[in-house]
């Protein structure tokens, strides 16, 4: 079996742990309770006939900020960059946090997804992307389910395709 490390990350409040919860325990929170240090936890996937052990990682704070260790992204394989689609500030920092992680972990896979998707209309959604020129591999809601494990399934890809190749 093989097994990746994968971190959630972006903004405070943007649903990171809500996302880790709903995957990890099919849950949702109402309650914000913001994360201190990290949250890890695992679960195995089944993509296109392999079993995947994803390794999850919640962390606390933004990616530029001091307090989140640079080990924490030691090992990682793939990011979930986390903004959220009712405060466009969320996003102010994406181009130069993914600048980072690629970085500090050359070649990782990551998937950058708007968040909070039942509080938007299909027109606030165009008005953010258009006003922000955001590009995003999913739109997600942590509290309907909506995309999460299509989310999760599509990191899983790329990741066996990686471990793959990197065998041949």
């Amino acid at each position: 079996m093989i097994s990746k490390k994968v971190i959630i990350t972006g903004s405070f409040g943007v649903g990171k742990t809500s996302l880790f919860n709903r995957f990890l325990y099919s849950k949702f929170d109402e309650k914000y309770l913001t994360t201190i240090g990290v949250k890890v936890d695992k679960k195995v996937v089944e993509v296109d006939g392999q079993e995947l052990n994803l390794l999850i990682w919640d962390i606390a704070g933004e990616i530029s900020q001091d307090k989140v260790p640079h080990s924490y992204f030691l090992g990682t394989s793939g990011v979930i960059y986390v903004f959220d689609l009712t405060r466009p500030i969320t996003i102010k920092n994406l181009e130069t946090d993914i600048e980072y992680l690629k970085k500090i972990a050359p070649g990782i896979s990551i998937k950058v997804i708007g968040n909070k998707r039942d509080l938007v209309s299909e027109q606030d959604v165009e008005d953010f992307v258009a006003s922000t020129n955001v590009s995003y591999d999913f739109l997600t809601s942590a509290k309907t389910g909506e995309n999460i494990e299509e989310l999760f399934l599509s990191l899983g890809k790329d990741l066996i395709s990686d471990a793959v190749s990197k065998t041949i």
